[in-house]
């Protein structure tokens, strides 16, 4: 039998049987790399026929998915961290708003210059939203747009001999 995947994080027990988590716990879950919308882009992206990478540390920003040779790039941004605006998922917090208006405000300018830099060096740059990605066909829609046909290859299978 094979063996499953463990995550890094320890599984939580449910809530009757724990204690509250501390602030610091729940930020620990929250995860960077490899999050559900960003592997259901890279899945849809897949199954246009493209090729790319994950995480291109060389690149400015260090886009989710990314492809040199053909210059483009696409970010898979959260609604909440990167103030997605009119977006029902981008609320602000009530709480330490100083703290949380400052961090938001951050991330927008820091995600600008990074897209303005790849967009210097030649790259078409697509940002994916966590909205976007969770109803499917906004996905596509936006996938579509952002790939010319010429770059989207329809694999057809060869007639049997």
């Amino acid at each position: 039998m094979p063996k499953s995947k463990s995550s890094p994080v320890a599984k939580i027990p449910p809530r009757r049987k724990r204690e509250p988590l501390t602030r610091s716990q729940m930020m620990a879950r929250i995860r960077s790399k490899n999050t559900k919308p960003e592997v259901l882009t890279r899945s849809a992206v897949q199954a246009l026929g493209l090729r790319f990478r994950n995480h291109v540390v060389d690149l400015p920003g260090k886009p989710d998915l990314a492809n040199k040779s053909r210059k483009w790039a696409i970010f898979v941004h959260g609604c909440f961290w990167h103030s997605h605006t009119g977006c029902r998922l981008a609320s602000s917090p009530k709480s330490n708003t100083s703290y949380w208006g400052e961090k938001l405000a951050r991330n927008q300018a820091r995600d600008a210059e990074k897209i303005a830099a790849l967009e210097a060096q030649g790259y078409r740059v697509l940002v994916v939203w966590e909205c976007d990605v969770r109803n499917g066909e906004r996905l596509k829609r936006a996938l579509q747009a952002f790939f010319a046909p010429s770059e989207v290859r329809e694999f057809v299978k060869p007639p049997y001999a």
